[in-house]
């Protein structure tokens, strides 16, 4: 329908003739047949009468004229609307207690309900780090993990680690948790050494030597080590994320 005939068939719900609505409007009731067959549309003063004359809001009005979605009222909603001025004064009154109440309780609901939010996701990286042997850079070999309270908060990306030249710290086949902060002397790191790749902790001494350090002091021959005049290249992926450890002795 249109905005006309809108005013029209609620005039009629109303049992309102149009002499009627005009006298509500203080307008003639040839001004009120042209609303309704749409020659001429009401002035803004009079629009804002004729909502209150018609016991009625824009959105049921004008909800053929524009797509409102959740803006315009059912049917359902339209008749509990109806029903609901129908009522006495105290009956509006009990109708707006409950519905507070109901609206309270919803609230109280949701606030009760933790924050749903979408598990942030890493990949853990198939191919291991040597920690003592090497094996192939990184590649697309990944899966993603979600990171749940097991996992650090800080972590970018996980490896998989192979070998023993990390324990007791990290056993062969679990898992580190890696970011890209900057490495300090003491760290362990995930590096890449000619292509090769390690898991080893970092050290380098004030002429410029580079140590890769085996924490199982057991596998010393696993070590690396890298001068400054050397033609070795090495790239560093990320710092393990775990606790201060000691340096082992060079040598």
């Amino acid at each position: 329908m249109s905005f006309g005939e809108r005013i029209k068939y609620r005039r009629g719900e109303l049992k309102l003739s149009r002499a009627d609505l005009a006298e509500r409007l203080g307008i003639s009731s040839s001004a009120v047949s042209n609303y309704e067959n749409g020659v001429s549309f009401p002035k803004e003063d009079i629009m804002l009468r004729l909502f209150d004359s018609l016991e009625t809001e824009p959105n049921i009005l004008f909800q053929d004229s524009y797509r409102g979605g959740g803006q315009v009222m059912s049917g359902p909603e339209q008749a509990l609307l109806r029903q609901y001025r129908g009522l006495s004064p105290m009956g509006r009154e009990s109708v707006r207690s409950v519905v507070e109440a109901l609206c309270s309780y919803r609230d109280e609901l949701e606030a009760a309900q933790p924050e749903q939010r979408e598990p942030r996701v890493i990949p853990l990286y198939r191919t291991p780090a040597a920690a003592g042997y090497a094996s192939p850079v990184f590649g697309e070999d990944f899966d993603y993990i979600s990171v749940t309270d097991e996992v650090p908060q800080a972590a970018e990306f996980a490896v998989r680690i192979s070998g023993d030249s990390m324990v007791p710290f990290i056993a062969d086949g679990s898992v580190v948790y890696v970011n890209r902060d900057p490495l300090r002397a003491g760290d362990v790191g995930i590096f890449c050494v000619d292509g090769d790749m390690f898991c080893k902790q970092y050290y380098k001494d004030p002429a410029g030597i580079v140590y890769l350090f085996s924490l199982n002091r057991r596998r010393a021959d696993a070590d690396v080590i890298l001068t400054p005049s050397g033609s070795r290249s090495l790239v560093c992926f990320g710092r393990v994320i775990m606790h201060a450890l000691p340096l082992p002795g060079k040598g």
